[in-house]
């Protein structure tokens, strides 16, 4: 009889999901900067594969969004942004879910309205098949400190 030796409770099995964590985090590390990169080049078809068919995407307004509608509004100059910043601050990872943390800010003219928004942020990622797919993004203003 042989045996696997890369089980459950064993330095190889650690050191397997490790990596794989590493690479799951890296990947959507990298979908976060192209999903960001297409919104500030007002680019929907670069953004469309990107995100999920049953996308819920919010505003910090607490606007609500469809994939659908995102898509068109970003098609139609709707939201133009000119500049968006959004570092990370942690992925948490559990199977085929990432929760992304972070924050943004940003200037975007909103039906040609200036705003700057300055949020923190959480954004969830589900793997579909060898993809991984934007199902969620809700920002939280960040009050203005008092003067």
């Amino acid at each position: 009889m042989t045996h696997d030796h890369a089980t459950r409770d064993t330095p190889a099995h650690d050191s397997a999901v490790r990596d794989s964590a590493a690479q799951d985090a890296a990947a959507v590390t990298a979908l976060e900067n192209l999903r960001f990169e297409a919104m500030l080049a007002g680019d929907a078809d670069a953004l469309a594969p990107l995100l999920h068919d049953r996308l819920g995407y919010g505003h910090s307004s607490a606007a609500r969004e469809t994939r659908s509608s995102l898509l068109e509004k970003l098609r139609a100059g709707v939201l133009d942004y000119s500049r968006i910043d959004h570092p990370i601050a942690d992925i948490l990872l559990s199977g085929d879910t990432a929760v992304v943390v972070g924050t943004m800010t940003a200037s975007v003219r909103i039906a040609g309205n200036p705003v700057e928004l300055n949020g923190s942020t959480i954004s969830v990622w589900v793997r579909q098949g060898e993809s991984w797919r934007l199902l969620a993004f809700q920002p939280t203003p960040i009050p203005a400190a008092a003067s």
